[in-house]
């Protein structure tokens, strides 16, 4: 199965199933010396992990990071970062009503199309369970490039939207509320949507807006590895993802030149930065930010009409624990997600100086 390692020099290769014995991956290309900070791989993995509040998957796992190469006395060795993290709370029965049916909007039906197998626990491979040990190849990105700051959080949830610029809004609060939002009235009715949707059965989307600050100029590589494009295939790989538009994105085009145009004030800094920080595939030292589009999770808790693999059509209610909406959770996968891309560039920056 080819396509589970991303990057060119700073690598991460990742494994598992939902509800095989664990999931885990391989870092390669993290340059030496660098010391690990422990506690805030932890807190990464504490964000993304199920069962941290009334809104998400109740599946309870405390993804605790084991690592087994690569670091040695709390620093890196310049070799492979090997790691696995073990599931411990998996309940495969709720997932056999499925081995013999697709859900609808799923990967069930494709992956036994293409393998001629599947894994039916929970997605196997497809389940965004998956995601785990990006995270933990994110946190470590994040401790190469510390001066770059990478914040993420949820803007809109349904039709309820954050109709606010990321200049308005204080980063701190994102972790304030369970929906991730940095804005205390938003979040609260983010929050009540997702319960009453909850309630029925049924599941949401939402956007993610990531920024990222104090980026270096000259990061990218035209033309077929520009930044933009990176960062577009980073978010594109995460489960559920839909739509990635960075900078001024799709109303941009409805512009004239004479009103996209990036200004700036008499001092030199930045008064508009419709360019999202990227001109012509490389970074231009102003913030890159983008949004990330997810659809609504494909199992419903809800009698719904679903295709056999005898190609027949029956009416069936889905079982186990999952997100109503994923975007809470989504939110330190894109950070990671970003963390890998930035990273990657940065050292190939050093590679082309």
């Amino acid at each position: 199965m080819a396509g589970n390692t991303f990057g060119n020099i700073f690598k991460l290769t990742t494994f598992g199933e939902s509800h095989g014995e664990a999931l885990g991956g391989i870092i390669d290309g993290c340059p030496a010396g660098i010391t690990i900070d422990f506690d805030a791989i932890t807190s990464e993995m504490q964000r993304r992990k199920p069962g941290q509040s009334k809104i998400v998957t109740q599946r309870k796992e405390e993804d605790e990071v084991q690592f087994l190469s690569g670091i040695f006395e709390g620093k890196t060795t310049g070799t492979p970062i090997g790691f696995v993290i073990p599931n411990t709370n998996q309940k495969s029965h709720d997932y056999s009503d499925i081995k013999d049916t697709y859900r609808p909007s799923h990967a069930d039906y494709v992956y036994e199309q293409k393998y001629g197998i599947r894994d039916y626990r929970g997605g196997g491979r497809s389940s965004a369970r998956e995601t785990a040990s990006r995270v933990v190849g994110g946190a470590i990105a994040k401790q190469i490039i510390p001066s770059i700051k990478i914040n993420a959080y949820v803007s809109s949830v349904g039709e309820i939207a954050l109709n606010k610029t990321y200049q308005e809004l204080d980063f701190s609060k994102i972790e304030s509320n369970p929906v991730r939002c940095p804005d205390e009235k938003m979040a609260l009715e983010m929050e009540k949507y997702i319960q009453e949707i909850k309630k029925q059965g049924d599941t949401v989307g939402g956007t993610i807006t990531c920024v990222i600050q104090n980026v270096p100029i000259g990061l990218g590589e035209p033309v077929f590895d520009k930044l933009h494009a990176a960062l577009g295939k980073a978010m594109l790989s995460i489960n559920a993802v839909k739509g990635f538009e960075f900078g001024s994105g799709f109303e941009g085009s409805s512009m004239k030149g004479s009103q996209h145009n990036d200004l700036f004030n008499e001092d030199g800094s930045t008064k508009t930065n419709l360019s999202g920080g990227i001109q012509g595939g490389i970074s231009n030292g102003m913030d890159i930010y983008f949004k990330v589009a997810f659809k609504p999770v494909a199992t419903l808790i809800q009698k719904q009409d679903v295709l056999t693999n005898k190609g027949e059509i029956i009416e069936l209610q889905g079982k186990g624990r999952h997100d109503p909406c994923v975007v809470p959770r989504a939110v330190p996968i894109v950070e990671a997600m970003a963390a890998l891309v930035i990273a990657n560039y940065f050292l190939l920056k050093k590679i082309n100086n």
